[in-house]
């Protein structure tokens, strides 16, 4: 089997157009042609007027010897790689020793639990917050009454942060082993429509993610996995092996019980502040990294679509069109796009009492009004947040308080139009495009939540941005603040075997502790904690 990439369509192509366009980019002849399939699909639009498919396939030829031989020097045709997922590990029949456990049921923690539990290690998996249905009820608490619950919200629950967001499963990191491609073929097996095996930019929506993870979790459990919801660790019980190194022998609970662990994976999301805290205090080795502040900004996704695609707006191939975005200023700070959400919301995502925090969501369909995607500035420790591991989490509240107050004090999120933005004025109301956000935007001066280097560079940037999407700097585009939780603040530092590294038997993953950037990146974490847990505990029977 040969994989062909880089296979150019125009946009309206018949389906029998396939076979020819692969024959023809070979050299080889149309009924010397087995079988092929479409492995990915994308689109090509730098040329509005003839936008074009772009595929890569899989093809099985008489003589694919021949033909790699004839295009050794082609880059985009190659043998087939072996994409098959293969356990490293399996439990004996009659395991002796603890159960592993996972702390967080996000991502990370849910691709951690599903490769333990297939490999017979009948995990524990806890979490502070609640089923995915309960957790759904409390975040709608917060956007239609203004109810915070601090332990089951857009962060914290069964499904983690990303069960409200777009659901993109997509990512940038280097995958040799394909665990990518093991995530996406166990979501399509939870229900997540096929297509997400070969779209390009493959994305699920909220809606599908909710009954994707209970789906899992049904799995987890019939493997013998066990979940235990509205459980807070609170400690770590640790033995001191001298030199500075710990060893992990179990986790103390909200309760004050002690569960006796020597295997936890720690996937606790990038919002679990009291959790760093106490890893701080434990002496957990971390450090301080770059994440980014800024705010949400929203326009007509028809705008979108027509500064993308022209003419081929809506087409139903194309769907809502996306961005990426990223502008150097003289300031020396970086302003990109973050997180973008064609026909999405803005959505209210604090965790925390007296904090306004943004986010976006989309459904599968991508069919709400606008779209919107963070706008944001890359920040760093050395310049932004000295101090120390926790020096991030404080300047993160710190500027989420000042949008709740900016806002009215009610959980409304602060918002200001882009011309009043680029005029240096409070806005006072809001014109042509009407902010998703919910409970509700309050008119102000962003100046009052945001850095002053933030602002000045969106004032470089949105007017760069706009020469390269029509209407992007509109003057009635709204911001609406603050996205404050982009990525971790900090790294819980770890060795080549994945565990803490200082704490033996820990083994720190997925978002929060700063090693991934996303569900895929955050679910190929999972199975990379979820190996070498398993490794680790058939090395010490």
């Amino acid at each position: 089997m040969l994989r062909l990439s880089g296979l150019t369509l125009p946009l309206d192509h018949p389906h029998d157009a396939m076979p020819a366009a692969i024959a023809q980019r070979l050299g080889v002849r149309p009924d010397g042609l087995l079988h092929w399939e479409v492995v990915k699909r994308g689109n090509d639009a730098r040329r509005k007027s003839a936008i074009q498919l772009v595929y890569t396939v899989d093809v099985a030829l008489d003589d694919e010897a021949a033909v790699l031989a004839r295009l050794a020097d082609d880059h985009e045709v190659r043998a087939r790689a072996e994409t098959g997922y293969h356990p490293v590990a399996h439990a004996p029949e009659r395991w002796s020793g603890l159960r592993p456990v996972v702390v967080g049921a996000g991502p990370c923690g849910l691709f951690a639990g599903l490769i333990l539990a297939q490999m017979g290690f009948r995990p524990i998996i806890l979490d502070r917050g609640k089923v995915v249905r309960e957790r759904t009820k409390d975040t709608w608490g917060l956007w239609r009454r203004s109810i915070l619950d601090p332990d089951s919200n857009v962060q914290f629950g069964e499904g983690g942060a990303g069960t409200f967001s777009d659901g993109k499963l997509y990512c940038r990191i280097k995958d040799p082993r394909f665990l990518g491609r093991k995530v996406l073929e166990e979501f399509v097996k939870a229900g997540a429509p096929d297509d997400i095996l070969t779209e390009a930019h493959p994305h699920i929506g909220t809606f599908r993610l909710v009954t994707m993870v209970e789906s899992m979790r049904a799995t987890i459990e019939s493997l013998g996995g066990e979940y235990r919801w509205q459980t807070r660790v609170d400690d770590l019980a640790l033995d001191d092996l001298g030199d500075g190194r710990k060893r992990l022998r179990g986790l103390y609970l909200q309760d004050g019980s002690l569960l006796e662990a020597d295997h936890v994976v720690l996937a606790i999301g990038h919002s679990a502040r009291p959790t760093f805290e106490m890893l701080h205090e434990r002496g957990v080795f971390m450090e301080a990294k770059p994440f980014s502040i800024g705010v949400r900004i929203e326009h007509p996704q028809a705008w979108v679509d027509e500064a993308r695609y022209g003419k081929y707006a809506r087409h139903p191939v194309l769907g809502a069109a996306a961005y990426s975005l990223a502008h150097h200023c003289d300031n020396g700070r970086t302003v990109y796009s973050f997180c973008m959400c064609p026909g999405g919301r803005v959505v209210a995502a604090t965790s925390e009492e007296g904090r306004v925090v943004t986010n976006g969501m989309s459904q599968y369909s991508r069919a709400e009004f606008n779209a919107n995607s963070g706008l944001v500035v890359a920040i760093e420790p050395e310049r932004d947040y000295p101090g120390g591991p926790l020096a991030g989490i404080a300047y993160q509240r710190h500027w989420e308080s000042l949008a709740y107050v900016a806002g009215g004090s009610n959980y409304c999120a602060p918002g200001q139009t882009v011309g009043d933005l680029l005029a240096g004025r409070p806005s006072t109301s809001l014109g042509e495009v009407t902010p998703s956000y919910r409970p509700g935007v309050t008119p102000t001066d962003l100046a009052r939540c945001l850095p002053d280097y933030v602002i000045e560079s969106f004032k470089e940037a949105l007017p760069a941005f706009g020469r390269q999407i029509a209407r992007y700097d509109h003057p009635d585009a709204v911001m609406t603040g603050v996205e404050t939780r982009t990525s971790s603040p900090l790294r819980i530092t770890r060795d080549k075997g994945l565990q803490s590294l200082n704490v033996e038997r820990l083994f720190p993953g997925g978002e929060g502790a700063g090693y991934a950037g996303g569900i895929l990146s955050a679910a190929i974490d999972g199975i990379k904690l979820a190996e070498a847990v398993g490794k680790s505990m058939m090395a010490s029977r």
